[in-house]
């Protein structure tokens, strides 16, 4: 944490009991000086792939400047024993002219949420004492804006999920978790699916040079995460789909990503090869036996026969869990082509609070969706009456 660090102990005398001192909190300004202590709180913590600090190296050096943000690095710990709560990535900037601070996201983090230490509470009342800390000790903003946050941390639970004004996010991740064989999951999947990925294999195999490979030579990986870029592309300005992942921050975003991650195993890159020509490849972030899927593309054209995107998939997924990988989560997007491996919808959770009056239109339109979505007949009717389409899912692969 920088020398500027704001400390809160919940605004109560020393003197007070243990309850009303319980938390206090750290507020940093500069991620070159928090780096150290977030690789201890790593290492000892529970995280997502995406609050690891290869991610956050990344995602601060490309987007701080994109965003014109500052970072509100928060570290929370117990006031009597000093043990890490908690450790949040988040950043404050202005949207639309409102001040916000949210999680260093700018839509490629997949998962938000904090860095869970050993004094991390556990229930509603503990969440709450250190929900107020962490409010007292924030910067002045307008909004207050956390989303898409898991409510389950390597098995602990995410104590900010259990702020009473915390919601369901509209958006949910998709996992499949492999305990047993990798065989019994695979003769697990429906028929129809289980038969198409052995077809896809054969024809694929039968091409000359065809493989499956995990890429760990750093510059063949810049290689293959430019033919991905470039497949990426093209597949969605076909589609007629919104690309933002060529944004000059987002391409050194990945790029650095790569360039670190396959020494760490923080990223793993894979791909089917046809002697030098990428057929497919997906890249993922890994923490222990927690993968996610975050980029994938393929070819196409000729090679559509073989359903490259699904092959590639089921061959990466086989692959890792050779390595002792369980956990197979592929990230949010309700795609159609996901449901086919058998997946459990992940739910998240989304924390937007108002500061000031000026942040009270974000929360009452976050609160009015909340409702609509519980009310199904009432979303059909309002997306009738405004000739809006309901939500559909794609197959893209």
């Amino acid at each position: 944490m920088s020398s500027l660090a704001v400390m809160a102990d919940e605004r109560r005398p020393a003197s007070r009991s243990r309850t009303a001192t319980r938390f206090v909190v750290e507020i940093g300004n500069d991620w070159s000086l928090a780096r150290a202590t977030w690789s201890g709180a790593e290492t000892k913590g529970s995280l997502t792939p995406f609050q690891s600090r290869v991610w956050l190296d990344a995602w601060f050096d490309t987007h701080l400047a994109a965003l014109d943000a500052e970072p509100v690095l928060v570290r929370v710990s117990d006031a009597a024993t000093g043990d890490l709560a908690l450790s949040l990535p988040l950043i404050a900037r202005r949207r639309n002219g409102v001040s916000v601070i949210e999680f260093a996201d700018a839509e490629i983090t997949d998962y938000n949420g904090p860095v869970l230490g050993p004094a991390a509470p556990t229930d509603g009342v503990g969440a709450a004492l250190l929900w107020r800390a962490v409010r007292s000790a924030l910067p002045r903003a307008d909004l207050l804006d956390l989303r898409k946050m898991p409510l389950v941390i390597e098995g602990r639970p995410n104590p900010l999920t259990l702020i009473s004004t915390a919601r369901p996010s509209p958006v949910n991740g998709n996992l499949v978790v492999v305990d047993g064989e990798w065989d019994t999951y695979h003769r697990g999947l429906e028929k129809p699916v289980r038969k198409e990925l052995e077809r896809s294999w054969r024809v694929f195999s039968k091409a000359e040079g065809a493989r499956f490979v995990q890429i760990d030579d750093p510059a063949q990986a810049q290689h293959i995460l430019e033919i991905m870029e470039s497949q990426q592309r093209a597949r969605m300005i076909e589609a007629g789909n919104a690309y933002i992942l060529d944004r000059p921050e987002n391409l050194k975003f990945y790029r650095e990503l790569v360039a670190t991650g396959l020494a760490t195993g923080d990223a793993v890159l894979t791909a089917l090869m046809a002697g030098d020509e990428v057929v497919a490849a997906l890249l993922g972030v890994r923490r222990k036996a927690d993968y996610v899927m975050i980029r994938i593309s393929n070819s196409g054209g000729e090679w559509s026969n073989c359903s490259p995107g699904r092959l590639v998939i089921h061959q990466t997924m086989a692959h890792l869990k050779a390595q002792g990988v369980t956990s197979f989560d592929f990230s949010i997007g309700n795609y159609a082509y996901k449901r086919r491996f058998g997946l459990s919808r992940l739910p998240l959770m989304d924390l937007i609070e108002a500061l000031s009056w000026r942040g009270w239109p974000a929360q009452l339109k976050a609160r009015a969706v909340d409702t609509l979505r519980q009310n199904a007949r009432l979303d059909g009717f309002l997306r009738r009456l405004l000739r809006r389409p309901t939500f559909t899912e794609k197959s893209e692969l």
